[in-house]
């Protein structure tokens, strides 16, 4: 039989009743194992009013605890203890790649091929001249790095910030300015990782659908009359989706959001791999957008390398923050790329992997096609796969030993879909993936339906 834990001595043990104090006091008294694993939790009215608090805070702090695996339940069944290990973890990402054996074609990782990639070595080179080599100063950006990205930026920013990555600076931004219960916009579907990283911030989500010009203006319309503190959004070639936000969708979404205090987060994750220019909204909010770009997928994953800009005040709390860990990012990589960025030979090459990228995504569209299932062209490494049934879809996949990403990692909403990954395509395996696709998608196929 569940004990239920009395309420009296959980307040008694609770000295900070914030969401975030009682949930990581809660997470403390579990991992001591002076509350027991399947311990019944108290009522979270009757927890409230012990703590004079709102139930709405104990349930943001058992929301917390239950995405850390921690605790289970909700509503008259009550909640009760499950674990006893409440280390925050994007349950999501981890999720990714853990298909088993039998896999002849992962096509669930969007990666580059690192055989499209520049040669470092010379990049490295130029990298170990950089000015101020080993010293402790913390630094925000080179001043080589910013003076190449001068030209490339999509709107003039007060300051900038190099990070150890695109996720890294994402990561830094949600942690720094989104509080638990923080209302934050963001599109549906979205990036893996941002969902985990909101979830573990506590945030509640409003999602944004999408169109082939990027979130639609009648949805952020609605969803800004609920006082979000941020918008999140991709502003080309968006890595589940494959949309690019055009020039006058964001004048559109400019228009919305000029009554509003909401603060624009811009993650541009595939970079310069892109096919097209971003229309930032800093280029009418530069005082509250943070724009973000990775040269990881162009450059070299190795190089954990992104640059983030802002307005000065927001880019100084980010870098506040910070000081509790790296501080800054190693200059020799920061100057490598800088090279790189103003190199004609590796922009040359970079030119031929935007190409070669999309020619690999066009043979899978077009087997597709000829398959009685056309999509639409869009951008990037990988492509969006409506289908009946996402459990259907991955079963019939792997049976076939193909590993896709299912839509449920990075989605908001009900939408089934698959993302195929087309980056790392073997030519010689086109036909039969695309033969697996339709059967995936659940079409019917010269008069019979497929199955398994």
């Amino acid at each position: 039989m569940t004990n239920t834990l009395d309420s009296a001595w959980l307040a008694e043990q609770i000295d900070d009743a914030s969401t975030k104090g009682i949930a990581q006091i809660t997470a403390t008294l579990i991992r001591e194992g002076r509350i027991p694993i399947g311990t019944q939790l108290p009522a979270v009215r009757e927890l409230a009013e012990r703590l004079g608090v709102s139930p709405a805070t104990i349930s943001a702090a058992w929301g917390q605890l239950k995405r850390q695996k921690t605790i289970a339940g909700k509503g008259r069944s009550g909640v009760w203890v499950c674990g006893d290990h409440a280390t925050p973890r994007p349950v999501r990402f981890e999720k990714i790649g853990n298909y088993g054996c039998g896999i002849q074609a992962d096509l669930a990782m969007a990666c580059p091929d690192p055989q499209l990639l520049p040669d470092l070595q010379e990049a490295m080179q130029q990298g170990v001249r950089s000015g101020k080599l080993n010293s402790y100063q913390r630094d925000l950006i080179t001043p080589t790095l910013r003076q190449a990205l001068a030209p490339r930026w999509p709107f003039q920013a007060q300051a900038f910030m190099a990070t150890d990555g695109g996720f890294d600076a994402m990561n830094l931004i949600i942690q720094t300015l989104v509080s638990p219960g923080d209302k934050v916009m963001i599109e549906d579907p979205t990036a893996t990782r941002l969902l985990d990283m909101l979830d573990n911030v506590g945030a509640e989500l409003l999602p944004l659908a999408c169109d082939e010009q990027g979130p639609q203006p009648e949805i952020l319309e609605m969803q800004l009359k609920k006082s979000p503190v941020m918008f999140i959004y991709q502003p080309r070639t968006h890595s589940a989706a494959g949309h690019t936000v055009s020039e006058s969708r964001s004048a559109e979404l400019a228009r919305l959001l000029a009554d509003s205090a909401t603060l624009v987060v811009e993650d541009d994750g595939i970079g310069e791999l892109s096919a097209w220019p971003v229309w930032s909204l800093g280029r009418y909010y530069p005082e509250r957008t943070l724009h973000v770009r990775s040269f990881s997928k162009a450059y070299g994953p190795d190089l954990r390398l992104a640059v983030l800009s802002g307005p000065e005040s927001l880019v100084k709390r980010l870098q506040s923050f910070r000081n509790f860990g790296a501080s800054w990012t190693s200059r020799i990589l920061q100057d490598a790329v800088a090279w790189m960025l103003t190199d004609p030979a590796t922009q040359r090459k970079l030119q031929r992997a935007r190409d070669c990228y999309a020619d690999r995504r066009r043979q899978l569209l077009n087997a597709l096609a000829q398959r009685g299932m056309p999509l639409p062209d869009r951008d990037g490494l990988s492509i969006y796969l409506p289908v009946a049934s996402e459990q259907f879809a991955m079963i019939t996949l792997a049976a076939r030993g193909i590993a896709v990403l299912p839509g449920e990692r990075c989605r908001c909403g009900s939408a089934q879909f698959i993302r195929v990954s087309t980056s790392m395509l073997n030519k010689e395996q086109v036909e039969s993936i695309a033969d697996a696709l339709v059967l995936a998608a659940g079409m019917e196929i010269g008069g019979h339906h497929a199955d398994l």
